[in-house]
């Protein structure tokens, strides 16, 4: 009788070792998965969910868009929410999170492996306040080159073959296209000291005389000098004003940001003309003038194009093609604690 219950107990016994030895497979299985956050780990795939599109700027995400465009393979990009525990990297553009348009999905468990990526193209005053976001973020997607995943407004690109440029013919002396005219802006003073001295046509929503997408570059190649001035002076925030409204239009970049020294880190030292290069409004008045009577001497602002091409800064699909090809060199273990100082880092 005693054999009988001991023989009964072992074998429930082996059963409920059984049954636990299965669930802390199970268990195992689904820690594996969500910590990992990818199907396809082994293959080296990468799962990007963006998790708001910018200034909801929806763009259709094929499957094969990053293999297609940019020769990386593996790279899935998504914006099914309901895709986030499968994600890898998770991308939140900062603009929605102030507004209130999106929020953080704190309400949910994060993967451990999984990343969060911190997207802005602002300036650190235009940021709001990013104090609550510390500790959260893994990797910063910005303008700046000491960010994580780097994505300037634009670059040149080096041309395979030397090439010719034709200066498009000039009418007007300066421009300047402004809808965020602010009294305080040091661009703001810097124009209206600079107006009393030379002729500079000005357009935008601030000026009353707004100029559609197709109009802009055409109407900002017949100037001999575009005013590059930025609303804020920080540390590589060198923006389109510069890219694609002097560059791209065939105008002369009078520009107005950080100093000389950081613009030269994008762009040739003589392809530029900075405010900073001269002790007074009136010199600088002066050397445009001038400048724009020698007709040899101007055309020197515009070498560099020879062996250079611009190039403006991709949508916002091709920036998440950029993660997956940068995937396996960014830090797995990086936290910013401090997302407000990293932002703000020195002017």
């Amino acid at each position: 009788m005693a054999a009988g219950r001991s023989r009964k107990m072992i074998f429930l016994a082996l059963i409920l070792m059984f049954i636990l030895s299965k669930y802390a497979v199970y268990q195992w299985f689904m820690k594996w998965f969500n910590d990992k956050s990818r199907l396809g780990t082994e293959r080296g795939d990468v799962r990007v969910l963006m998790w708001h599109w910018p200034f909801k700027q929806n763009q259709p995400l094929q499957e094969d868009i990053c293999r297609t465009k940019y020769h990386v393979s593996g790279c899935h990009l998504v914006d099914n929410r309901s895709l986030y525990h499968q994600a890898d990297v998770v991308v939140f553009h900062n603009r929605e999170l102030q507004t209130g348009i999106s929020r953080l999905p704190l309400d949910q468990p994060r993967p451990t492996a999984q990343k969060w990526v911190w997207l802005s193209l602002e300036s650190p005053p235009h940021n709001g306040n990013l104090r609550p976001y510390g500790g959260l973020f893994n990797w910063t997607m910005t303008y700046r080159r000491d960010a994580d995943i780097f994505i300037p407004y634009g670059e040149l690109v080096p041309r395979t073959t030397e090439g010719n440029y034709t200066i498009p013919t000039k009418h007007t002396l300066a421009c300047w296209v402004v809808s965020n005219y602010q009294p305080t802006h040091k661009r703001t003073k810097m124009y209206q000291s600079l107006k009393k001295l030379i002729p500079v046509e000005v357009y935008g929503h601030w000026a009353k005389k707004p100029l559609k997408s197709d109009q802009l570059l055409s109407t900002i190649s017949r100037c001999y000098f575009y005013l590059a001035f930025e609303n804020s002076v920080y540390r590589d925030y060198i923006t389109e004003k510069l890219w694609y409204n002097a560059f791209l239009a065939g105008s002369v970049p009078v520009v107005l940001g950080p100093p000389r020294a950081n613009y030269e880190a994008f762009i040739p030292k003589d392809s530029f003309i900075h405010v900073d290069d001269f002790n007074s409004t009136e010199k600088l008045a002066d050397f445009l003038k001038q400048l724009a009577t020698d007709k040899e001497r101007y055309g020197s602002y515009f070498r560099w194009r020879r062996d250079y091409n611009v190039q403006k800064r991709p949508g916002w699909r091709d920036i998440l093609c950029r993660i997956c090809g940068l995937y396996e060199h960014l830090p797995s273990s990086k936290v910013y604690h401090n997302l407000e100082a990293w932002a703000y880092g020195e002017p």
